[in-house]
């Protein structure tokens, strides 16, 4: 190797870095350098101060020949086994040395510098910026091949913007190809990120910052970093445009891709994970990571077969657990598909089930498996439930992902979860989408007929009730019930018309049948407690009209109609009624016989043993309880009045309350626990 001198006397760190090298290097070792003087030592130090007025070092190569017995030794950016014990930290110092070492024998080979290399070089050279080259040596960035500083003010000053990035991109994917990217650059940054010179570390100026994060931004490995601890941290929207913007800067990635399906999966978004997982795959066909998360998400859509297709292409990183999974998902399907072929719906019930709790919770076939079955066995709110728990999909992307026949029977499903929940114009649209996706369908064709009757019976009869013609729409309601006749809005509908027609058993019939596939229907329920008045059936209508009080506690209407009803059966037992006023069922104890009269009476009482002066934000927790449950009698007793009372009723502390019902106590509530005292109300008042 040819043996160069450095000119102006300044130390260009090359000797440094051939130090680190094996002593049982076959190369001959460049020769010490001279002690300096202190001329030499002024001209260092100027050179430290003002790297803008230094003169461009110029290398000269001595007379010495190298020896050439054996072949040059090549160093690698990061060796596997590290004889010479360097740090992982040189790893950028190591990749500046080989560079140089190669720039120096270029003339001895006689190989031609490219055209752009020496317009390279010649930029660099005019850079003049110094940075960090060993330990304790400094040298000019124009010197060190494919090495370039990030810089500070003068750097800054003296290069535009995209000039610099370009040169720090260079370095960083030499670095890269070495072995590691992020080692290597905090190698050569240091520790603040600032220009190192020997020991001497420098803040980073303003300039730098500015750069740096102008850098990030265009760096997709630093997007993609950035992605990563923002997902480790579970801000899964932040990692997505991370991920993206990395892509968008280097879209042959397929890491960057994969990591955009995770991101997405966080989200909850699974079809788009998926396309990101394929895309991944596409760009690199054996990639392990992307084919097994690919797997998972498909084992979580209920796609048995291409998830064992991807496991099978996972490599090591699938294992027996998974491939067993997928397997029992496969099985588990085919016993749902054949027990809805022969009508088995409590056995398609437990393996959807079994299904969803194995891990196939975004499958949407699985779900409308179980909702169909929960409709064939009347188990319409059930059905309306599991409905909802479903994945929500958009047609398109069903379409696209799962094809045309499982998207046509899923909007079957859906056509027949909104007519049991009044929604017959929706589903009359979604029988017919389902039926354009798959016309050849004979069991969709069925579900378009119906719907259609369905919903055209409900307008034609609507009309027909608001003209006061009663029978009329009462058989047009009934036509329609021939198509579904467990229709809860056609049966409520035509218990309206019977009712008007004086058929109140009738009416009260159609009422039940509605509240049996649907218990929370409330117009049905009200309209069964009106006919049972009319019968003067007055417990069931009280228990129809307590109901309703509970799930709307304002409604006036209903706690009058409530009251008349408790007026009436305390008249068909021949109890007294002068003291029952409508709006008021909170009664303050003023005599024991008083008293007395409302515990052993027939039916609830709710009694607060309380303290005038110091219990007033008890007294008004149960004004709010008594407004909920206003057929139940809630007595005020204050002790100072009546201690007498207190005492025969062995109350220990107060405030306290205490629950009657029919002439016994039953329960005994502390005074703070208003949960407690409304959960027993709601069990014994029933």
């Amino acid at each position: 190797m040819t043996k160069y001198s450095v000119g102006e006397e300044l130390g260009c760190g090359v000797g440094g870095l051939f130090q680190r090298w094996s002593r049982k290097s076959s190369l001959p070792a460049l020769p010490a350098k001279k002690p300096s003087t202190d001329d030499s030592r002024k001209k260092r130090n100027n050179v430290l101060m003002d790297s803008s007025n230094m003169a461009t070092t110029v290398l000269k190569p001595t007379s010495r020949k190298p020896d050439m017995s054996l072949p040059p030794r090549y160093s690698t950016s990061i060796p596997h086994q590290r004889k010479d014990n360097r740090r992982v930290s040189d790893a950028g110092r190591s990749s500046t040395s080989s560079s140089s070492s190669s720039s120096q024998t270029r003339d001895q080979s006689q190989t031609p510098d490219s055209k752009g290399e020496r317009k390279l070089q010649k930029e660099l050279n005019n850079g003049k910026t110094l940075i960090r080259a060993t330990s304790s040596n400094i040298m000019v960035a124009g010197q060190l091949g494919n090495l370039r500083q990030f810089g500070t003010g003068s750097a800054m000053a003296n290069n535009s913007l995209n000039a610099t990035i370009k040169a720090v991109d260079d370095f960083y994917q030499n670095v890269q190809e070495g072995g590691s990217n992020s080692i290597a650059r905090k190698s050569s940054l240091g520790k603040h990120g600032g220009a190192v010179m020997g020991n001497i570390v420098r803040q980073p100026s303003d300039e730098f910052k500015l750069f740096h994060g102008q850098m990030s931004k265009t760096d997709p490995e630093a997007l993609k970093n950035m992605g990563n601890v923002a997902y480790k941290q579970g801000r899964f929207e932040e990692a997505l445009t991370l991920y993206e913007k990395a892509i968008s800067l280097d879209s042959k990635q397929a890491t960057y891709r994969c990591n955009k399906s995770a991101a997405l999966l966080g989200l909850g978004r699974l079809l788009e994970a998926v396309v990101e997982c394929k895309a991944a795959i596409q760009l690199h066909p054996t990639y392990a990571r992307a084919h097994h998360r690919l797997a998972t998400i498909f084992l979580r859509l209920g796609e048995a077969e291409q998830a064992l297709y991807h496991y099978k292409h996972a490599g090591n990183i699938a294992d027996s657990n998974d491939f067993a999974e997928a397997e029992a998902l496969k099985q588990r399907l085919k016993r749902c598909n054949d027990a809805r072929k022969s009508n088995e719906w409590n056995a398609l019930l437990r393996e959807t089930q079994c299904a969803i709790n194995s891990g196939v919770d975004s499958a949407p076939e699985v779900y409308a498996l179980q909702t169909e079955a929960f409709l064939k066995l009347q188990r319409h709110q059930e059905a309306y439930a599991a409905y909802m728990k479903g994945p929500n999909f958009a047609m398109e992307s069903c379409i696209n992902f799962f094809g045309l026949t499982v998207s046509a029977y899923l909007l079957m499903i859906r056509a027949q979860v909104y007519m049991v929940s009044g929604r017959l114009e929706d589903a009359e649209s979604a029988a017919q989408h389902a039926a354009r996706l798959d016309p050849g369908n004979k069991e969709i064709g069925l579900v378009v007929k119906r719907t259609r009757a369905v919903s055209s019976a409900r307008t034609s009869g609507n009309l027909l009730f608001k003209a006061s013609k009663f029978l009329e729409a009462c058989n047009v309601y009934g036509e329609g019930l021939e198509y579904d006749p467990y229709n809860s809005v056609l049966l409520c509908n035509r218990a309206a018309c019977r009712s008007k027609l004086g058929q109140f058993e009738k009416a009260i019939e159609d009422c039940t049948a509605a509240l049996n596939v649907q218990p929370s229907y409330s117009k049905a329920r009200l309209r069964r407690a009106d006919c049972n008045a009319k019968l003067e059936r007055w417990e069931a209508a009280i228990q129809d009209y307590e109901m309703l009080i509970r799930e709307t506690p304002g409604d006036e209407e209903v706690a009058r109609a409530l009251f008349e009803a408790q007026v009436q059966i305390k008249k068909q037992r021949g109890e007294d009624i002068k003291d029952m006023k409508f709006g008021s069922n909170l009664v303050l104890i003023s005599s024991n016989e008083r008293f007395r009269h409302f515990v052993t009476s027939p039916g609830m009482t709710v009694v607060l043993f309380c303290n005038k002066a110091n219990h007033k934000q008890v007294l008004q927790l149960m004004e709010q309880v008594c407004k909920r449950f206003p057929s139940v009698n809630f007595l005020k007793v204050e002790v100072e009045d009546h201690p007498y009372l207190a005492k025969s009723e062995a109350v220990s502390s107060i405030p306290a309350f205490k629950i009657y019902k029919n002439g016994s106590r039953v329960k005994e509530v502390p005074g703070n626990n208003a949960e407690l005292l409304e959960r027993s109300v709601k069990l014994y008042s029933s």
